[in-house]
């Protein structure tokens, strides 16, 4: 594997890095409006979206393109803050006052719950449709895995809805301080539209996240 990316500079990384969450972002909306199928008591349109995602080749390789963005996105993060440790071995013992907002120091972290997450929900769903994982369901007539009771059976177990809804809270925090540092690593940070990226990073970074919890607390009451 060619890992000749290593060896760019911070700011090509950070440019790459700024790319792919943008993409990463205009794919949650994506899969949150296929997810919203699940408000539906009629599981059909979920599920032909779903039969649809993993049976069309258009779909497949786009989910090598996303994976692979994923991947790049994490590492690129990961090299960027050990660089950001390494170049400061030593912390400050008081540490001196910036404007840097506070989350944006944690981004790492936010990072590695969303990670966690990711490896969750892919356990759940896409490893049950690669035939990795026995689905906790039947299956359906036709032979692929019912995912919409698959939905429908992680959300009625409280302790995973509790999770899940902290980890999308989390995503949340992390999504709203990426669209901010991303448009900045790009070079579009300008005062005339500055207010303008801050409003749109607020409304996608609270928006999105609340479609995702919408869908917990609907099973839930």
């Amino acid at each position: 594997m060619n890992f000749s990316f290593l060896r760019f500079s911070s700011i090509t990384k950070k440019i790459w890095m700024s790319l792919l969450g943008l993409f990463l972002m205009v794919f949650l909306i994506l899969h949150l409006g296929i997810n919203l199928c699940l408000l539906r008591k009629d599981p059909t349109w979920f599920n032909d979206a779903a039969y649809f995602m993993g049976t069309n080749y258009v779909i497949k390789v786009f989910e090598v393109i996303l994976f692979g963005g994923f991947i790049f996105h994490i590492l690129v993060g990961i090299i960027l803050q050990l660089r950001n440790w390494r170049s400061r071995p030593v912390r400050y013992k008081i540490n001196p006052r910036t404007d840097t907002p506070f989350f944006t120091k944690y981004m790492i972290y936010t990072g590695a719950v969303v990670f966690i997450f990711l490896v969750i929900h892919l356990m759940n769903f896409y490893f049950i449709k690669l035939g990795w994982k026995e689905s906790p369901v039947p299956s359906l007539p036709n032979g692929h895995p019912d995912f919409y009771v698959v939905a429908r059976w992680l959300f009625s177990q409280p302790f995973y809805t509790v999770l899940y809804i902290v980890f999308i809270i989390v995503l949340g925090v992390h999504l709203y301080h990426s669209f901010r540092a991303a448009f900045q690593s790009l070079g579009l940070n300008h005062k005339s539209y500055n207010s303008s990226i801050e409003t749109f990073g607020i409304v996608y970074s609270i928006v999105i996240p609340l479609g995702y919890i919408l869908i917990p607390i609907y099973y839930l009451i």
